[in-house]
């Protein structure tokens, strides 16, 4: 049985507020609530897959390539293939990203194409579509794995997400009058939601884009990713993402490792006997646990995505869980990166720590031409809790009623 994306106690709360003012299905509103466009969370959109002549399988798992020549399958998430121990090799291995260095870009494993599924709808990440999908609400799902290049470094996949979701928005408001969107992204998804602003024409994003809203999203970056480079043993060994180093091949996590604009050099992120890692020295870090590749992606193409985060320049809030113990310094005493490590915490939302929080306040104010922003801190909320918890819904249509009784 398919196990519910945390996005749906959110979509849930979103239906209720659509359905106060809306238009018949099908036809175009100019008044009413501003359309939504909702990016869901990291590992939340639903992926297909086909495979080629040129797939190759697993040594010794010959089943692996069962489904080669027979057209589109449910790649992520495959609840068949999460358990039944002798698809996961499958499962892993299909899911896998490789680098390219002749193209100068990650790309699917050989001899496997995959597809975002339904994008523009929630359908794209929950079983049972919003009531208003498609109408004033709609969803960007996209492919988790990859993430933003700088600039004269390609990312294919990454920007055909991008042009996709700017081509959402226009449609969005197309359909509701030419009503500006809000955007509304949890966590990683964020970072396509920035980036998407980042790269739109500043007349266009400010005539389209009346919020963006983000969820559970911190400027730094996340200490505790640290510890699922540093430990094979991690995560639990039914997950797919941590099976074979499947979650290291990706993009993706290299963008969400500590920023050293945040968390500077002292105190370390982590500890050992012989050497200590500031979030200056994650490339040797990664070196360290057995990543020399992903070190050398890490410093020429995430960490200066990282540390070019700015001012969206449109309308922004920022809602984040405070109160809770987050990581924010790992010890492996011995040196020995396969154990689980010691953790100090501080405060957090037990993923995101207050300060990488906080620091979005520096973004903002370096930068006159922001406007509107407001933080807004949620009392012992954990990281999906922002999502969930009827108090922090609560919190989330209040704001999302402000901001569409906001006249500028």
């Amino acid at each position: 049985m398919k196990m519910p994306c945390l996005v749906i106690p959110l979509l849930a709360c979103l239906c209720l507020l659509a359905s106060r003012s809306s238009p018949a299905y099908g036809a175009t509103t100019s008044s009413g609530l501003h359309p939504i466009i909702l990016v869901p969370s990291y590992t939340c959109s639903t992926l297909d897959a086909r495979l080629t002549d040129e797939y190759r399988p697993p040594p010794g798992m010959p089943w692996c390539g069962a489904m080669k020549g027979k057209g589109w399958f449910r790649l992520w998430k495959n609840y068949t293939a999460l358990q039944d121990p002798r698809l996961m090799p499958c499962y892993a291995d299909q899911l896998r990203l490789v680098f390219d260095h002749a193209a100068d870009d990650y790309r699917n494993a050989p001899g496997v194409e995959t597809r975002v599924v339904a994008f523009g709808t929630t359908r794209g990440f929950v079983d049972d579509p919003a009531t208003k999908d498609g109408e004033n609400l709609f969803g960007a799902p996209f492919d988790f794995r990859y993430a933003a290049a700088p600039p004269g470094q390609p990312s294919k996949v990454f920007d055909s997400d991008v042009s996709r979701l700017r081509r959402l928005v226009e449609h969005a408001s197309s359909k509701n009058g030419g009503k500006p969107v809000i955007l509304i992204s949890f966590s990683f998804s964020g970072h396509l939601a920035l980036q998407f602003l980042y790269r739109t024409p500043l007349r266009w994003r400010q005539r389209l884009v009346k919020h963006n809203l983000l969820l559970s999203r911190g400027v730094g970056g996340e200490v505790v990713l640290l510890k699922i480079f540093a430990a094979e043993d991690a995560g639990p060994s039914s997950n797919v993402l941590f099976y074979a180093n499947t979650s290291r091949s990706f993009a993706s996590p290299l963008t969400m490792l500590p920023s050293p604009k945040v968390f500077g050099r002292a105190p370390p992120l982590v500890v050992t006997r012989d050497k200590n890692y500031s979030a200056f020295d994650l490339t040797e870090f990664l070196a360290d646990v057995g990543f020399s590749d992903a070190a050398a992606r890490y410093q020429r193409r995430a960490l200066p995505v990282t540390l070019a985060i700015r001012a969206p320049l449109v309308p922004t809030t920022c809602v984040v869980g405070v109160g809770l113990p987050t990581p924010v310094q790992l010890t492996f005493w011995d040196g020995d990166f396969g154990k689980m490590p010691q953790v100090v915490n501080a405060d957090g939302n037990g993923d995101v720590t207050l300060k990488t929080v906080l620091a979005w306040r520096t973004v903002i104010e370096n930068d006159p031409d922001q406007g509107y922003f407001k933080l807004v801190l949620l009392p012992n909320v954990t990281h999906n809790g922002v999502i969930s918890d009827d108090f922090a819904l609560k919190q989330l249509v209040e704001i999302l009623a402000a901001v569409n009784q906001a006249t500028s």
